[in-house]
């Protein structure tokens, strides 16, 4: 019995957003690399590869296939469509000025923390985490800050369809440690990430409250342990991220 016609088109729209995922997770690939590593047909990946190739969003450069331009303007778009995503973003470069660390602006979608803005300040650590990269909401300061402050029932569903990975040695791996690290979080306002997804690399984090009392984002500073455990350096770093937040907090209800 052949197929339904539904369920073609749904397998095929899966394996090309897997090749797509593929693309970027590799920086380019050539069509062979590309079916052995999806374990996909050679036909089957030319065909989807051809048909990104005609409609703009894949190049072909020295042999190997490269996601295009034309996902910038998406990016841009959806980074765009909401207020508090252009509101945050001089609030982002004015963390990172002031504390000389890395700043960043998250959301969450899907169950996980999406980056929306990041700049590095002056003595900042180099690291992988860019704009539109997905977090673990447990083992990242604003992706906890976040989590803190959902319903219940939406934090067991995040549980649920993304689990507890362990990033290092740090990360929560029970709902018990998880549970009451969310617990202290709510009760002195802002979170921390020892530690929990890159080795020596600690982070500060606080929510940001929509008028309809659930997170709409979050702010954090990330830096090496040795300048972010101190407490003088902390607490000043948590002044300034609960002051900013609440700034973006009153600029979003009376915009």
């Amino acid at each position: 019995m052949s197929e339904p016609t539904e369920r073609r088109s749904v397998k095929s729209t899966r394996t090309t957003f897997r090749i797509i995922g593929e693309l970027e997770a590799s920086d380019g690939a050539r069509l062979t690399d590309l079916a052995d590593e999806l374990e996909l047909a050679k036909s089957t990946v030319h065909q989807q590869l051809s048909a990104l190739h005609e409609e703009g969003y894949v190049i072909k450069e020295d042999g190997a296939y490269q996601l295009g331009l034309k996902f910038l303007n998406l990016g841009e778009h959806v980074r765009t469509r909401k207020k508090v995503y252009t509101l945050s973003e001089p609030l982002v470069e004015e963390l990172a000025t002031k504390t000389g660390e890395r700043a960043q602006f998250f959301a969450e979608e899907h169950g996980r923390a999406i980056y929306i803005h990041t700049k590095q300040g002056e003595h900042a650590v180099q690291t992988n985490r860019r704009v539109g990269k997905q977090r673990y909401l447990h083992s990242s300061a604003g992706g906890k800050a976040i989590l803190a402050h959902l319903p219940p029932e939406k934090i067991e569903a995040v549980i649920e369809r993304w689990g507890l990975p362990q990033e290092t040695e740090n990360s929560h791996t029970t709902r018990e440690a998880l549970f009451a690290d969310l617990e202290t979080i709510r009760e002195r306002g802002y979170s921390l990430n020892r530690a929990e997804s890159i080795s020596g690399l600690w982070s500060i984090g606080v929510p940001v409250i929509g008028p309809d009392d659930r997170p709409v984002g979050s702010f954090s500073i990330s830096g090496p342990r040795h300048r972010m455990k101190g407490t003088p350096a902390r607490d000043e770093m948590v002044d300034l991220l609960l002051g900013t937040a609440n700034e973006l907090e009153l600029n979003i209800a009376y915009s």
